[in-house]
Order: structure tokens, then sequence, then C-alpha cells
């Protein structure tokens, strides 16, 4: 008997594959929404949190200063509002990856989902995608607010750069979240809340509420490591615009290229390296019976 092959088979077979993985990170994905609606209320909480964290610190672009014009009062007002909302962004990102872990435990199923026939490489994305998501919905709602209390000027946003700054931007922090949740497997305890150091120092040396040029010189040369410094700042230039003979003007790639190479780099390296040391750290919190511990 002569077997007959389809054309494409090979091509067809890696297509049902890839379709079947992508199956499998949306179920994260919906899990994640799932586990979201069952705590609203803490959802909540942090909702308007975040909206008043952002209020409050945008509100110092209004006290009167003698030094600047109004026109320049409106450019720090945007400066803040960006600044604040791309914080938000990161901060419900790593909240999300982080929590991945201590959330599994608090849920009884971290054994279930850790021995499920799914590739940790799958379970990852699934729930980084699902973070991202999230992180946008909450970013997108806290611009608003801010809309209603403030006049935010985007007469010089290029929002198809916009985009872009912000895709390359969150490939990175899939990588610097992964890397986090390794910390709530292998410190049964305090694990989710160490993992702030890791957002505290990308807040210190960022350049989310004032230029980095500020910072002591030692501590400026974290920042040129740290990814959401170039995000920071191709979001300010892409939405503010950026200054030509004394004219603000819509930032195009030329201008953005030096913010979206370093961002390339960091999530080509880091996403590898964080499945990598993730995989380390379930391997070992198994072998040790850390994977159950609740304390």
């Amino acid at each position: 008997m002569i077997e007959t092959k389809s054309a494409g088979g090979p091509l067809v077979g890696m297509i049902r594959s890839v379709g079947r993985e992508a199956n499998k990170s949306y179920a994260f994905v919906e899990r994640g929404w799932y586990l979201t609606k069952r705590y609203w209320a803490w959802e909540l909480v942090w909702i308007v949190y975040n909206v008043v964290n952002a209020l409050s610190i945008t509100f110092i672009a209004t006290v009167p200063s003698v030094h600047l014009t109004p026109a320049q009062v409106n450019q720090f007002i945007l400066y803040l509002a960006i600044g604040t909302a791309v914080w938000t962004y990161v901060s419900v990102v790593f909240d999300n990856v982080t929590e991945t872990v201590t959330m599994e435990r608090w849920e009884g199923t971290i054994e279930y989902t850790f021995m499920a026939p799914v590739s940790r490489l799958t379970h990852m994305l699934g729930t980084c995608l699902f973070a991202l998501l999230h992180g946008l919905l909450l970013t997108a709602l806290q611009l608003v607010v801010l809309g209603l209390f403030f006049h935010l000027d985007l007469s010089q946003a290029n929002w198809g750069m916009t985009l872009v700054i912000l895709l390359t931007g969150s490939i990175s922090l899939i990588g610097l979240g992964t890397v986090s949740a390794v910390l709530p497997m292998l410190f049964t305890e305090r694990g989710a809340q160490m993992a702030y150091i890791i957002r505290a120092v990308m807040l210190l040396v960022s350049g989310v509420y004032y230029p980095v040029t500020v910072l002591p010189g030692w501590l400026q040369a974290f920042s040129k490591v740290t990814p959401t410094t170039y995000m920071l700042d191709g979001l300010r230039q892409s939405i503010q615009g950026v200054p030509v003979h004394n004219v603000q003007q819509p930032a195009t790639i030329s201008m953005l290229w030096p913010d979206i190479w370093p961002l390339l780099i960091c999530g080509v390296v880091l996403i590898p390296l964080g499945q990598y040391i993730f995989h380390l750290a379930e391997r070992y919190a198994k072998r040790t019976g850390k994977l159950k511990r609740n304390g």
C-alpha cells in the first residue's frame, strides 16, 4: 500500500501544534480573568489606590510657579501623567506575574497546575498575556480619570510610535516579571513582598517622576540597564512630541530608535533568561518540598 501525504503536511502539523499551545495559553488568560472577578473587591481597592496616587502626584504640576509659563505647566502635567500611567502599568504587570505562584498556593491548586501536561513557557506566556491586558485596562481607566481633572495636550502624539514603544517595552516586562515570580517560589513566607525590591529599584532609577539626569552618576548607570527607562523616555517623546527649533513636533521612528533598540535587546535576553531561571527554581522547589508549603 502506498501512503499519500497531503501537501504541506509538516506545515499543517506545525500550525496545529502552535494552535494547541495558543489555546492552552488562553486558558491561563481566562483563569486570570475569573480570579480577578472572584476577588473584585481587592481589585477595586487597587483601582482606587492607583487613581488617587496618580492624581496626588500630577497635582504637583499645578502648584503656582513664577518660573513656568502656562505651556510649560501643561507639559509638566503631561510629563507626570505619563509617568504615573506607565508606573501603574508596570506595577499591575509585575503583581500579576509575580503572584502566579502565590495565587496558586492560596487557591490550593499549585501542585495540579505545575504537574499539568503544559509546558512552562505556555503557562507563563498565558499568565503574562493576561497581566499585560489587565495592566492596559487599568492604565486606560486611570488616564480617563486624569483627563477629567487635567487638560492633557495630546496634539503632538504619534499613536503609532506609542504602540510600538508599548509593545517592545511589554516584552521586556514579561522577562523581568518571570524572574520576579521566582521569589515567591523560593521564599514561601514573604517571597511576593520580596519582589517589591525589583519594582522599588526601577521606580528610583527609571525617571518615573523626574529626569534620570538628576540622579547621582552611579545611579544613572543603573538606569541605562533598566528597560523601563527607555519605555518611559520613548512614550514621553511619542506622546508629548520633541522640541525642534523650540517647537514641539511629533516624534518619528528615527528619533525614537535610541529607545526602541535597547527594549528589543532586553526582550530577547530577558524572556529566555527568565524562563531558564524559573525552570531552575521550579526544579529546586519540587525537590525541597517548597512548592506546596504555605509557611
